[in-house]
């Protein structure tokens, strides 16, 4: 066969070729890193445990536990270890005898505190109410607070009235009923073993020193 007959031989086979899709002779061949590849999945950016449990957004022990938030029990909690000591009682006195008083030896009783003067006849009227009540109830702290007078008088008043047998504290600055809230006489102010208080004017009576004290024993 001539070269002209080979020629034609060769252009038919790779027509022949391109159509059943081979690839012709000369052409480069299928690149495999180039055919239908997923790229393999990117370490970096696979779940990292650093990102998917931050602990500064999953919850900080140091910021769930904040003292200052939940109540800081050396703001409350009694010297000795018992129990807490409200702002009513957070206070140093001194009774009509001469001896040293905390308000917050009063804390977790019951307390029924009278604001006195001497020279207060309504005081004097309650004397002996006060005095029956606090021979009936023990389990209940009573506390006369005198003011408004020289220590000498609130001396002449406690013998005068027998109420000798309750803690009388000397209060001629008016520190005590001040912190209490008290500003006259004659006043109680009952408070709970908790803290709470109620501020009552008198005089009372013997009945109504019974019904406020029901209270402050059943709370």
């Amino acid at each position: 066969m001539n070269r002209a007959g080979m020629a034609v031989v060769i252009t038919a086979a790779t027509l022949t070729l391109t159509a059943c899709g081979a690839a012709a002779p000369g052409d480069a061949p299928a690149d495999p890193m180039e055919s239908a590849s997923t790229a393999p999945a990117d370490p970096m950016k696979s779940t990292d445990p650093m990102n998917s449990a931050d602990p500064m957004k999953s919850g900080d022990p140091m910021e769930s536990a904040d003292p200052m938030k939940s109540g800081d029990p050396m703001e409350s909690a009694s010297p000795d270890g018992g129990a807490a000591v409200p702002q009513a009682l957070r206070f140093s006195a001194r009774t009509l005898d001469g001896q040293a008083f905390e308000g917050g030896s009063l804390a977790g009783k019951p307390v029924v505190f009278w604001f006195w003067a001497p020279w207060c006849t309504k005081c004097r009227a309650d004397a002996p109410a006060v005095k029956a009540a606090a021979d009936t109830h023990k389990d209940v702290a009573f506390v006369g607070v005198a003011g408004l007078d020289a220590e000498a008088a609130m001396k002449e008043f406690v013998r005068g009235t027998g109420t000798d047998g309750l803690v009388h504290l000397s209060d001629e600055k008016g520190a005590v009923w001040t912190r209490l809230g008290v500003s006259q006489q004659s006043v109680f102010v009952f408070m709970k073993p908790g803290g709470e208080t109620a501020k009552v004017t008198g005089p009372l009576g013997r009945d109504g020193l019974d019904a406020e004290i029901a209270k402050i024993k059943s709370g």
